[in-house]
């Protein structure tokens, strides 16, 4: 329990003196995050079917409910924003959905 308590307090100093400037040996990585889009209910649906999914495969796969999809695609709600990240990232790289979605013979 020693072990654990100094290695904590050894790191919360360094970040003490991080944020002081007194640390040049800390390494850092500086990121820029991809914004996250809006998407009509046209290019939903048209995701949807790309993927050649039904409503209800689709509304599974993001874990909501089929009328969500239905109203996203109708236009008259939109999805929230992890889903549209998930969305976003399903456009970047097909081939992780095949991790998720499996067809069935």
């Amino acid at each position: 329990m020693s072990e654990l308590f100094d290695s904590l307090v050894k790191s919360l100093n360094e970040a003490i003196e991080y944020e002081k400037g007194n640390n040049t040996n800390t390494k850092r990585r500086i990121v820029k995050i991809v914004p996250i889009p809006d998407f009509t209910s046209n290019e939903i649906k048209k995701i949807r079917e790309t993927l050649n999914l039904s409503q209800a495969s689709f509304a599974e796969f993001l874990g909501v409910t089929k009328k969500a999809v239905e109203a996203w695609e109708a236009g008259t709600n939109k999805p929230s924003t992890p889903t549209r990240r998930t969305l976003q990232i399903m456009l970047n790289d097909t081939s992780l959905l095949d991790k998720y979605i499996k067809s069935a013979v």
